[in-house]
Protein backbone atom coordinates (compact mmCIF):
# COMPACT_ATOMS: atom_id res chain seq x y z
CA UNK A 1 0.00 0.00 0.00
CA UNK A 2 1.60 3.70 -0.75
CA UNK A 3 -0.41 6.52 0.82
CA UNK A 4 0.39 10.17 -0.74
CA UNK A 5 -0.32 13.73 1.14
CA UNK A 6 0.13 17.38 0.19
CA UNK A 7 -0.36 20.35 2.27
CA UNK A 8 -0.62 23.90 0.49
CA UNK A 9 1.57 26.79 1.49
CA UNK A 10 0.44 29.95 2.96
CA UNK A 11 1.04 33.76 2.47
CA UNK A 12 0.47 35.84 4.82
CA UNK A 13 -1.24 38.85 4.27
CA UNK A 14 -1.90 40.58 7.70
CA UNK A 15 -1.61 39.81 11.55
CA UNK A 16 1.07 37.75 11.32
CA UNK A 17 3.05 37.53 14.98
CA UNK A 18 -0.48 37.99 16.85
CA UNK A 19 -0.51 34.58 16.95
CA UNK A 20 2.69 34.03 18.85
CA UNK A 21 2.30 33.24 22.27
CA UNK A 22 3.00 35.07 24.89
CA UNK A 23 0.58 37.74 22.76
CA UNK A 24 -2.14 35.78 21.53
CA UNK A 25 -2.79 34.63 25.39
CA UNK A 26 -2.60 37.89 26.64
CA UNK A 27 -4.46 40.32 24.15
CA UNK A 28 -6.07 37.68 21.57
CA UNK A 29 -4.13 37.42 17.87
CA UNK A 30 -5.95 37.78 14.12
CA UNK A 31 -4.49 36.78 11.43
CA UNK A 32 -5.24 36.65 7.14
CA UNK A 33 -3.67 34.36 5.31
CA UNK A 34 -4.44 32.24 1.85
CA UNK A 35 -2.94 29.38 0.51
CA UNK A 36 -1.14 28.98 -2.66
CA UNK A 37 -0.19 26.29 -5.07
CA UNK A 38 3.18 25.36 -3.61
CA UNK A 39 2.67 22.29 -1.58
CA UNK A 40 5.02 19.97 0.78
CA UNK A 41 4.47 16.18 -0.09
CA UNK A 42 4.66 13.14 1.60
CA UNK A 43 4.65 9.33 0.75
CA UNK A 44 4.68 6.29 3.09
CA UNK A 45 5.21 2.71 1.77
CA UNK A 46 3.91 0.33 3.55
CA UNK A 47 6.82 -2.61 4.20
CA UNK A 48 7.61 -6.19 5.75
CA UNK A 49 11.25 -5.54 6.80
CA UNK A 50 10.65 -4.14 10.55
CA UNK A 51 12.32 -1.22 9.92
CA UNK A 52 11.76 2.26 9.54
CA UNK A 53 13.16 5.10 6.78
CA UNK A 54 12.76 8.78 6.72
CA UNK A 55 14.10 10.35 3.55
CA UNK A 56 13.56 14.10 2.74
CA UNK A 57 14.49 13.90 -0.97
CA UNK A 58 14.75 17.98 -1.37
CA UNK A 59 17.00 17.90 1.77
CA UNK A 60 18.91 15.03 0.58
CA UNK A 61 18.69 13.62 4.00
CA UNK A 62 17.78 9.88 5.25
CA UNK A 63 17.90 7.90 8.32
CA UNK A 64 16.76 4.38 9.34
CA UNK A 65 15.86 2.74 12.52
CA UNK A 66 14.38 -0.95 13.56
CA UNK A 67 11.24 -0.33 13.87
CA UNK A 68 10.29 0.85 17.64
CA UNK A 69 7.51 2.69 19.22
CA UNK A 70 9.66 5.83 20.14
CA UNK A 71 12.06 7.48 17.60
CA UNK A 72 15.30 9.72 18.97
CA UNK A 73 15.01 13.14 18.31
CA UNK A 74 18.54 14.04 17.63
CA UNK A 75 18.90 16.64 15.13
CA UNK A 76 18.53 14.39 12.19
CA UNK A 77 14.62 15.07 10.55
CA UNK A 78 12.64 15.56 13.97
CA UNK A 79 9.59 16.87 12.51
CA UNK A 80 9.23 13.46 10.58
CA UNK A 81 10.20 11.52 13.85
CA UNK A 82 8.29 13.86 16.17
CA UNK A 83 4.95 13.32 14.07
CA UNK A 84 5.76 9.08 14.11
CA UNK A 85 6.75 9.23 17.98
CA UNK A 86 3.62 11.34 18.66
CA UNK A 87 0.84 9.31 16.27
CA UNK A 88 2.15 5.95 18.28
CA UNK A 89 2.14 7.30 22.01
CA UNK A 90 -1.65 9.12 21.75
CA UNK A 91 -3.15 6.14 19.10
CA UNK A 92 -1.54 3.49 21.32
CA UNK A 93 -0.58 2.01 18.49
CA UNK A 94 0.20 -1.57 19.33
CA UNK A 95 1.65 -3.29 15.83
CA UNK A 96 4.98 -3.14 14.62
CA UNK A 97 4.87 -0.28 11.99
CA UNK A 98 7.43 -1.16 9.46
CA UNK A 99 7.30 1.67 6.43
CA UNK A 100 9.30 4.00 4.22
CA UNK A 101 8.59 7.63 4.16
CA UNK A 102 9.52 10.57 1.67
CA UNK A 103 9.06 14.35 1.73
CA UNK A 104 9.56 16.93 -0.07
CA UNK A 105 8.46 21.06 -0.68
CA UNK A 106 8.34 23.25 -3.62
CA UNK A 107 10.36 25.95 -1.90
CA UNK A 108 13.41 25.90 0.34
CA UNK A 109 13.05 25.47 4.44
CA UNK A 110 13.21 28.91 6.14
CA UNK A 111 11.24 30.60 3.35
CA UNK A 112 8.87 32.29 5.39
CA UNK A 113 5.74 30.32 3.41
CA UNK A 114 5.45 28.34 6.42
CA UNK A 115 7.19 25.16 5.01
CA UNK A 116 8.05 24.11 8.69
CA UNK A 117 4.35 23.87 10.09
CA UNK A 118 3.21 22.50 6.63
CA UNK A 119 5.30 19.24 6.61
CA UNK A 120 4.15 18.53 9.31
CA UNK A 121 0.58 18.57 8.58
CA UNK A 122 1.55 17.12 5.54
CA UNK A 123 3.39 13.98 7.23
CA UNK A 124 0.23 13.71 9.47
CA UNK A 125 -2.42 13.59 7.05
CA UNK A 126 -0.44 10.65 5.54
CA UNK A 127 -0.46 8.76 8.85
CA UNK A 128 -4.34 9.76 9.31
CA UNK A 129 -4.87 8.19 5.66
CA UNK A 130 -2.73 5.25 6.20
CA UNK A 131 -3.84 4.66 10.13
CA UNK A 132 -7.78 5.66 9.68
CA UNK A 133 -7.33 8.02 12.38
CA UNK A 134 -10.09 9.79 13.90
CA UNK A 135 -9.16 13.58 13.26
CA UNK A 136 -11.13 16.38 11.45
CA UNK A 137 -9.68 19.76 10.75
CA UNK A 138 -9.35 21.63 14.20
CA UNK A 139 -8.12 18.15 15.48
CA UNK A 140 -5.49 17.45 12.89
CA UNK A 141 -4.68 21.37 12.86
CA UNK A 142 -4.29 21.12 16.72
CA UNK A 143 -2.22 17.98 16.80
CA UNK A 144 0.65 19.63 14.45
CA UNK A 145 0.88 22.73 16.31
CA UNK A 146 0.83 20.58 19.60
CA UNK A 147 3.89 18.19 17.84
CA UNK A 148 5.86 21.27 16.64
CA UNK A 149 5.48 23.69 19.71
CA UNK A 150 4.85 21.53 23.11
CA UNK A 151 6.58 18.10 22.16
CA UNK A 152 9.78 19.32 19.91
CA UNK A 153 9.66 22.68 21.59
CA UNK A 154 10.36 24.62 18.34
CA UNK A 155 9.44 28.29 18.07
CA UNK A 156 6.77 29.98 16.28
CA UNK A 157 2.86 30.88 15.97
CA UNK A 158 -0.51 28.64 15.71
CA UNK A 159 -1.50 29.94 11.94
CA UNK A 160 0.76 27.81 9.81
CA UNK A 161 -0.75 24.56 11.07
CA UNK A 162 -4.54 25.63 10.30
CA UNK A 163 -3.62 27.35 7.57
CA UNK A 164 -2.17 24.65 5.60
CA UNK A 165 -4.80 21.86 7.06
CA UNK A 166 -8.24 24.26 6.76
CA UNK A 167 -6.85 25.58 3.00
CA UNK A 168 -8.09 28.84 1.26
CA UNK A 169 -8.73 32.41 2.11
CA UNK A 170 -9.10 32.21 6.18
CA UNK A 171 -9.28 34.92 9.25
CA UNK A 172 -7.71 33.15 12.09
CA UNK A 173 -8.50 34.31 15.83
CA UNK A 174 -6.53 33.41 18.47
CA UNK A 175 -7.48 33.50 22.13
CA UNK A 176 -6.37 32.23 25.53
CA UNK A 177 -6.36 28.75 26.28
CA UNK A 178 -4.58 28.06 23.01
CA UNK A 179 -8.39 28.70 21.92
CA UNK A 180 -8.43 28.93 17.72
CA UNK A 181 -11.47 30.23 15.79
CA UNK A 182 -10.84 29.41 11.95
CA UNK A 183 -13.32 32.04 9.45
CA UNK A 184 -13.22 30.48 6.04
CA UNK A 185 -13.87 33.64 4.06
CA UNK A 186 -16.04 33.61 0.67
CA UNK A 187 -14.59 35.66 -1.87
CA UNK A 188 -15.61 36.47 -5.32
CA UNK A 189 -13.75 34.97 -7.93
CA UNK A 190 -12.96 38.28 -9.45
CA UNK A 191 -11.49 39.88 -6.34
CA UNK A 192 -9.10 36.81 -6.03
CA UNK A 193 -8.15 37.40 -9.63
CA UNK A 194 -7.34 40.71 -9.06
CA UNK A 195 -5.49 40.40 -6.11
CA UNK A 196 -3.18 37.60 -7.59
CA UNK A 197 -2.42 39.39 -10.92
CA UNK A 198 -1.38 42.71 -8.28
CA UNK A 199 1.12 40.15 -6.35
CA UNK A 200 4.27 39.61 -6.53
CA UNK A 201 6.35 36.94 -5.24
CA UNK A 202 9.77 37.41 -4.62
CA UNK A 203 12.31 34.91 -2.72
CA UNK A 204 15.31 37.14 -1.58
CA UNK A 205 17.28 33.71 -1.76
CA UNK A 206 18.39 33.94 1.94
CA UNK A 207 16.89 31.07 3.96
CA UNK A 208 16.59 31.97 7.17
CA UNK A 209 15.57 30.31 11.24
CA UNK A 210 12.72 32.10 12.33
CA UNK A 211 13.95 30.77 15.93
CA UNK A 212 15.77 33.39 16.49
CA UNK A 213 13.27 35.99 15.60
CA UNK A 214 10.11 34.39 17.25
CA UNK A 215 11.85 34.46 20.67
CA UNK A 216 13.03 38.29 20.37
CA UNK A 217 9.52 39.00 19.73
CA UNK A 218 8.49 36.71 22.99
CA UNK A 219 11.18 38.10 24.96
CA UNK A 220 9.73 41.83 23.88
CA UNK A 221 6.15 40.61 24.86
CA UNK A 222 7.02 39.25 28.15
CA UNK A 223 8.67 42.03 29.08
CA UNK A 224 6.47 44.25 27.62
CA UNK A 225 8.16 46.90 25.91
CA UNK A 226 6.18 49.83 24.64
CA UNK A 227 7.24 50.49 20.88
CA UNK A 228 7.09 46.14 20.23
CA UNK A 229 3.47 46.24 21.74
CA UNK A 230 1.73 48.79 19.87
CA UNK A 231 3.11 47.66 17.10
CA UNK A 232 2.02 44.32 17.43
CA UNK A 233 -1.48 46.05 18.34
CA UNK A 234 -1.12 47.61 15.26
CA UNK A 235 -1.09 44.50 13.24
CA UNK A 236 -3.31 43.04 14.98
CA UNK A 237 -6.15 46.17 14.06
CA UNK A 238 -4.97 46.28 10.45
CA UNK A 239 -5.84 42.41 10.27
CA UNK A 240 -9.61 43.58 10.44
CA UNK A 241 -9.23 46.53 7.70
CA UNK A 242 -7.43 44.22 5.20
CA UNK A 243 -10.11 41.60 5.83
CA UNK A 244 -12.69 44.34 5.57
CA UNK A 245 -11.15 45.75 2.04
CA UNK A 246 -10.51 42.23 0.86
CA UNK A 247 -14.03 41.42 1.13
CA UNK A 248 -15.19 44.41 -0.22
CA UNK A 249 -13.13 43.97 -3.48
CA UNK A 250 -11.06 47.28 -2.59
CA UNK A 251 -8.17 45.63 -4.11
CA UNK A 252 -5.90 49.16 -4.03
CA UNK A 253 -6.65 50.02 -0.65
CA UNK A 254 -5.43 46.34 0.05
CA UNK A 255 -2.52 46.58 -1.39
CA UNK A 256 -1.46 49.78 0.39
CA UNK A 257 -2.51 48.65 3.89
CA UNK A 258 0.10 45.95 3.10
CA UNK A 259 2.77 48.29 3.14
CA UNK A 260 1.83 49.82 6.32
CA UNK A 261 1.95 46.40 8.18
CA UNK A 262 5.48 45.86 6.97
CA UNK A 263 6.29 49.18 8.87
CA UNK A 264 4.99 47.86 12.02
CA UNK A 265 6.35 44.37 11.53
CA UNK A 266 10.12 45.65 11.35
CA UNK A 267 9.25 46.98 15.17
CA UNK A 268 8.52 43.65 16.66
CA UNK A 269 12.05 42.61 16.53
CA UNK A 270 15.25 43.67 15.20
CA UNK A 271 16.28 40.82 12.83
CA UNK A 272 13.17 41.33 10.61
CA UNK A 273 14.57 43.59 8.54
CA UNK A 274 18.22 42.91 7.31
CA UNK A 275 20.34 45.55 4.33
CA UNK A 276 19.87 43.43 1.48
CA UNK A 277 15.64 43.31 2.33
CA UNK A 278 15.69 47.17 2.53
CA UNK A 279 17.60 47.29 -1.08
CA UNK A 280 15.04 44.95 -2.51
CA UNK A 281 11.85 46.95 -1.06
CA UNK A 282 13.44 50.14 -2.07
CA UNK A 283 14.12 49.16 -5.60
CA UNK A 284 10.47 47.74 -5.59
CA UNK A 285 8.85 51.13 -4.82
CA UNK A 286 11.21 52.58 -6.75
CA UNK A 287 9.42 50.78 -9.86
CA UNK A 288 5.99 51.32 -8.98
CA UNK A 289 5.20 49.32 -5.92
CA UNK A 290 2.20 50.15 -3.73
CA UNK A 291 4.22 48.61 -0.55
CA UNK A 292 5.13 45.02 0.35
CA UNK A 293 6.43 43.13 3.50
CA UNK A 294 8.61 39.75 4.48
CA UNK A 295 6.56 36.14 4.29
CA UNK A 296 6.46 34.91 7.90
CA UNK A 297 8.82 35.94 10.93
CA UNK A 298 11.29 37.93 8.59
CA UNK A 299 14.77 37.75 8.09
CA UNK A 300 14.52 36.67 5.01
CA UNK A 301 12.54 34.14 2.74
CA UNK A 302 10.09 35.32 0.44
CA UNK A 303 8.33 39.09 0.17
CA UNK A 304 5.43 40.08 -1.29
CA UNK A 305 4.59 43.13 -3.44
CA UNK A 306 1.80 44.65 -4.22
CA UNK A 307 1.59 46.49 -7.47
CA UNK A 308 -0.65 48.17 -10.06
CA UNK A 309 -1.12 45.12 -12.86
CA UNK A 310 0.36 47.55 -15.67
CA UNK A 311 3.31 47.94 -13.66
CA UNK A 312 3.67 44.63 -12.83
CA UNK A 313 6.64 43.75 -15.02
CA UNK A 314 8.52 46.81 -14.09
CA UNK A 315 8.55 45.19 -10.58
CA UNK A 316 10.08 42.20 -12.08
CA UNK A 317 12.57 43.49 -14.15
CA UNK A 318 13.67 45.90 -10.81
CA UNK A 319 13.72 42.97 -8.61
CA UNK A 320 15.09 40.43 -11.34
CA UNK A 321 18.39 42.66 -10.63
CA UNK A 322 18.91 40.83 -7.05
CA UNK A 323 19.75 37.53 -6.65
CA UNK A 324 16.37 36.28 -5.67
CA UNK A 325 14.01 35.16 -8.56
CA UNK A 326 10.37 35.38 -8.79
CA UNK A 327 7.94 32.59 -8.43
CA UNK A 328 4.87 32.24 -9.85
CA UNK A 329 1.90 31.57 -8.21
CA UNK A 330 -1.62 30.82 -7.93
CA UNK A 331 -4.46 31.19 -5.04
CA UNK A 332 -5.51 27.57 -3.88
CA UNK A 333 -9.05 26.84 -2.44
CA UNK A 334 -7.97 23.49 -0.84
CA UNK A 335 -6.27 22.42 2.56
CA UNK A 336 -4.57 19.10 3.04
CA UNK A 337 -5.27 16.34 1.12
CA UNK A 338 -4.65 12.42 1.14
CA UNK A 339 -4.68 9.19 -0.81
CA UNK A 340 -3.72 5.66 -1.15
CA UNK A 341 -2.63 3.69 -3.97
CA UNK A 342 -3.11 -0.15 -4.13
CA UNK A 343 0.49 -1.49 -5.87
CA UNK A 344 -0.50 -4.74 -5.79
CA UNK A 345 -0.53 -6.30 -9.33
Amino acid sequence: MIIRSKAPLRLGLAGGGTDVSPYSELFGGAVLNATIDQYAYCTIEETDNGSIVFQANDLDQKVKYKAMPNLPVDGHLDLHKGVYNRIVKQFRIKRPLSFNLFTSCDVPPGSGLGTSSTMVVAILKAFTEWLNLPLGDYDMARLAYEIERIDLGLSGGKQDQYAATFGGFNFIEFHDNDRVIVNPLRIKRWIIDELEVSMVLFYTGDSRSSDKIIREQQKNTSEGKKVHVEATHNIKKNSYVMKELLLKGDILQFCKALGKDWENKKNMASSITTKNIDKIYDAAIKAGAYGGKVSGAGGGGFMIFTVDPVKKLNLINALNQFSGRVLNFHFSDNGCQSWKINNND
